[in-house]
Parts: C-alpha cells; structure tokens; sequence
C-alpha cells in the first residue's frame, strides 16, 4: 500500500486512532476509579460544593496541560462523569483539552509569536470556563444517558477497601465494564473520522472561506466542525490561509472548531450524553469559538 494514498491515510489513521482511545479508556478511568476509592462521594461533593468558579478553572487548566484531541479527550472526561463531578466542571475540561497543549502553544509561537500564543491560550482557557458554567447553571444533568449517569453499586469509603489490590482491582473494573458499553461507538466514530482524515477536500474550503466576507468567522467556524483532527495538525492549515491575506480570527476559528469540535466526537459522545444535550454543547462552543475569532480579527485590525 502506497504512504500517501487516501486508503492508506484511513487505515493508518483508524487502526492508530482505536489503539490509542481504547488504551487511553482503559488507563485513564482505571486511574479514576483507584483514586476514587480513596474518597467517598461526599467528599467529592462537598470539595466541589465549596470550590466554586475555580473548579471550572481547574478542570480547563487540566484540559490545557493535557496534550488531546477531543476524541481522545473523551475517556477522561467519561471518567470524570462517573465520578459524579458536576457536568459543566467535566465539560470545561473537555472543552480547552484539544484546544490547548504544550505542543501546540510551542507551535503557535513560531508561527504568530508570544502576544497571539498567549491570548490563545488565555480565550481558550476561558472558553471551557464560561461553556461549563452555563452548562451548569442551565442543569443540563438531566440529559446524561442514565447506566453512565448510574449510582456506582459498590461505595467508594476507604473503610470497604482491605488493601491496594482491592483498589486496583475496582478501578480496573469500572474501567471494564465502561470499554464493554462503549466499545462499538469508539469503533463508529474513529471510523468516520478516518474516512474524513482521508478524503475530505481541505483546498476547497479554504477557498470558500477566502470569500466569505464579513461572516468569515462562522463559516469557518461552520466547515471545521466535519474535519477532525488536532489543532497541531490543522495549525499549518490555518497559518497558510493568514498568511494568504485570511484575517487572524477566521483563520484560529477554523482551527478551533476542527480540534474542539467533529462528527466522531458527537457519535461518541451520544453513548454518554443524550441528543439534545450534545446540540446544546455543540452550539455553545461554536458560538464561543466565532465570539473568539472576532476579537481576534479585531486585535488584528488595531495591530495589537
């Protein structure tokens, strides 16, 4: 098979992108569920109830310091769910972790230098921010899928846990029986990303968002949503089209939606949370990022 070809991009992406998200699953909420045994649901919810806003900053810095896309981003945040950890806190998370990362922050500083990388960072922290606490003072909890939303059956109180293997083995568990509900989902979803990475025409779309005119920012906005892939990956995308003359916003709005936004990551989210919800999340984000790219096409035009 020939490197380069569309079939080739597909494959190596599916079989990479599966590999990766199951062990990802596995290891992440094993974690979650070891460290959870540790802490009574009380406790969780009595930290997080006096916490206030900067739990929603934490839960985005975390997103910031983790280096995923937003499929990969899912396992934590699927994690987070079943700890019962208020669902905008865990969705502030899922939010800035494909938008922000060590890599891309070294990316966009030899492409737009310090002043446009720090504001990224900065708007894409408070993004998560903002999106988690509307999710949560609307209480959108309601559309969680119920057995993910479920009580967990065995109590977390350190006093039920006889030693470390018990804990190890609770985690491991928990962790099990998550991949045996969502294993098909991960399986769609990498899927047609796979099949998007392969054959979607990237040229065209450049060009239509080179002729957009004053609503450049949401029709960017609009067309990366079917793409999927990193901001790293789609960054040289969107440094072309600056440079190319396309205004500073547009440009970061397209890769922002591309990253923190797709199609696989709405087929996996449905298994998790419920439609309505996902529209919901998928609305909001999308209104943050053309809010985002706005700004920054104005910080454009004031040369700051």
């Amino acid at each position: 098979m020939e490197k380069g070809t569309p079939i080739y991009e597909i494959i190596s992406f599916f079989l990479y992108d599966s590999i990766k998200i199951f062990l990802m699953l596995f290891f992440f909420i094993s974690i979650l569920g070891f460290l959870r045994s540790f802490i009574s649901k009380e406790k969780i919810e009595s930290y997080l109830k006096n916490s206030g806003i900067k739990t929603y900053f934490w839960a985005s810095f975390l997103g910031a310091v983790t280096p995923f896309c937003s499929c990969s981003s899912l396992p934590i945040f699927i994690g987070l769910i079943k700890s019962e950890i208020p669902l905008g806190v865990s969705f502030s998370f899922l939010i800035t972790s494909p938008l922000v990362n060590e890599y891309l922050v070294v990316l966009m500083f030899g492409f737009f230098g310090y002043k446009i990388t720090f504001l990224y960072v900065l708007n894409g922290i408070l993004l998560g921010v903002v999106c988690g606490i509307v999710i949560d003072k609307i209480d959108f909890r309601k559309y969680v899928v119920t057995d993910i939303n479920s009580k967990i059956n065995q109590e977390c109180a350190e006093n039920e846990f006889k030693n470390l293997y018990s804990r190890i083995k609770y985690g491991i568990s928990e962790s099990v029986e998550i991949i045996k509900k969502l294993w098909l989902w991960i399986i769609v979803s990498v899927f047609i990303g796979a099949i998007i990475h392969g054959y979607v025409p990237r040229e065209k779309i450049e060009r239509i968002i080179a002729y957009a005119g004053i609503f450049d920012v949401p029709i960017a906005t609009i067309l990366g949503v079917p793409l999927y892939g990193s901001c790293a990956s789609i960054l040289p995308i969107a440094y072309v089209l600056f440079t190319k003359g396309l205004p500073l916003g547009t440009a970061l709005s397209f890769m922002m939606a591309t990253s923190a936004l797709s199609l696989p990551e709405a087929i996996f989210l449905r298994r998790v949370i419920k439609t309505e919800l996902i529209i919901i999340f998928f609305v909001i984000v999308s209104v943050g990022i053309i809010f985002i790219g706005y700004i920054f096409n104005f910080l454009q035009r004031i040369n700051i």
